[in-house]
């Protein structure tokens, strides 16, 4: 048995990169939590309004719901900030993916559990959000990881992939939901979106083994909170921690402002204005000096604008 050579000179050239096996999981785990996501969310404010707010006047039914709605999506766009410092700071992109999915099955078991309890109603929109805005980081950046110089060709490939799965999701969830909860109740019409977040969590999952995890980073030396510790906890010989001092009265301005707001004493904008100025002046009337005439006044820009609130 003979085995061929190349000839001198010539280089075997190495086998064209193959996309990672593991990415399928990652784009049907996104396609499940989207349409989870959108397929709640599509049909919240219809089923307050019919719902919960149903006993009030007409005119207040929409705007009440509608409040819900959007304290439930800034819970969604504030928790990615959780999401992201507990993945770089303690427990990598995975295993953050897989505890935040765990957490968003559970809230919408408790919207199958309590529709028409407002409590358990408002629970389950706080964990859905919990959990909706812990992964919304991270999976874009996890799938980013899966790649290597051999493969990185084909990340544009595959993100077209992960973002069509988006609106695939997005586009049957909106698609479907909405009929949904009109022939067969809120209780069938949230489970769909739990169950499809079940299924979401378990493709995640299925993967393991397979994935690139990349390890959180060392702690950052010049982060924002230890810059601020530093700040606040320096001693300067003679003087004390001054940072500290600062920081004190500063916090207790802060609440006495808030205090006279609260009690109707104050109002916001002489409010803004004493703390700029401190009334000491520089909100007052500068005199310029002209060498053809006796000195002038000209106002300062804040000046005008305060004049009637700030007796500086």
């Amino acid at each position: 048995m003979t085995t061929a050579t190349l000839a001198p000179g010539i280089e075997r050239k190495p086998p064209p990169a193959s996309m990672p096996r593991q990415l399928p999981f990652i784009i049907g785990n996104e396609a499940c939590e989207r349409f989870s996501f959108y397929g709640m969310r599509n049909i919240l404010t219809a089923f307050l309004v019919a719902t919960l707010f149903a006993a009030l006047p007409e005119t207040e039914r929409k705007i009440s719901a509608t409040e819900v709605f959007h304290t439930f999506v800034i819970g969604v766009y504030f928790f990615p900030l959780l999401g992201g410092w507990l993945a770089d700071r303690f427990f990598g992109k995975y295993s953050t993916i897989l505890w935040f999915s765990v957490i968003y099955s559970i809230g919408l078991g408790f919207l199958v559990a309590y529709p028409y309890n407002r409590a358990g109603l408002y629970l389950g929109l706080g964990v859905v959000a919990l959990g909706s805005g812990g992964i919304k980081p991270l999976v874009a950046s996890f799938m980013g990881d899966q790649f290597d110089a051999r493969t990185k060709h084909l990340a544009k490939i595959a993100f077209d992939a992960f973002y069509w799965s988006i609106n695939l999701g997005s586009f049957a969830a909106s698609l479907t939901m909405p009929w949904s909860m009109a022939s067969y109740g809120p209780r069938i019409t949230f489970a769909i979106p739990g169950v499809l977040m079940i299924t979401a969590t378990l493709v995640f999952y299925a993967g393991r083994k397979r994935y690139v995890l990349v390890p959180p980073p060392p702690p950052d030396p010049h982060a924002f909170l230890r810059v601020v510790r530093t700040a606040l906890t320096t001693a300067v010989p003679g003087h004390g921690r001054p940072g500290l001092v600062v920081a004190g009265l500063g916090a207790l301005l802060a609440v006495g402002a808030i205090a006279l707001w609260a009690i109707g004493a104050l109002d916001v904008v002489p409010a803004l204005c004493w703390r700029s100025s401190s009334c000491s002046g520089s909100g007052a009337p500068r005199r310029r000096s002209s060498s053809s005439g006796p000195a002038a006044t000209t106002p300062t820009r804040r000046s005008t604008a305060c004049a009637r609130y700030c007796a500086c």
